[in-house]
């Protein structure tokens, strides 16, 4: 039975190689013309490819460098000028703290003299 089974194997490789070059012979191969025209066509198609793709790289570079550059700088600028801002006022609520801080002070040593005055003039109304 193997000998059947490597014969059938024979007989099928064989006829793949005979198929094979058949279909190769029945295949019309370019003249040296067309494939000259051919291989000319392709070459230029990719320098015309590659024409595009630089220009087009050039063309984001420029605009990468003059314009994302320079939006990248005033957004920073600006951040950095609202940070000032915002320290100064901060600075000022401090300021404004401390005054506030004094004013009630004063408020509460005001009260501790009008409350003395109050009791004062209590005793003396009782004393009367």
């Amino acid at each position: 039975m193997a000998k059947q089974e490597k014969e059938k194997e024979n007989k099928k490789q064989k006829h793949f190689w005979k198929d094979f070059k058949a279909e190769l012979k029945k295949v019309i191969w370019p003249t040296k013309k067309q494939l000259t025209n051919n291989t000319l066509v392709v070459i230029a198609m990719v320098l015309v490819t590659t024409v595009i793709v630089l220009i087009l790289d050039l063309a984001f570079e420029a605009l990468n460098t003059y314009g994302i550059n320079k939006i990248k700088h005033k957004v920073q600028d600006s951040i950095s000028a609202n940070v000032d801002k915002n320290e100064e006022n901060s600075e000022d609520n401090k300021e404004g703290d401390n005054n506030n801080e004094e004013s009630n002070q004063e408020s509460d040593s005001n009260n501790d003299e009008s409350n003395q005055k109050s009791e004062e003039d209590n005793k003396t109304s009782e004393q009367q």
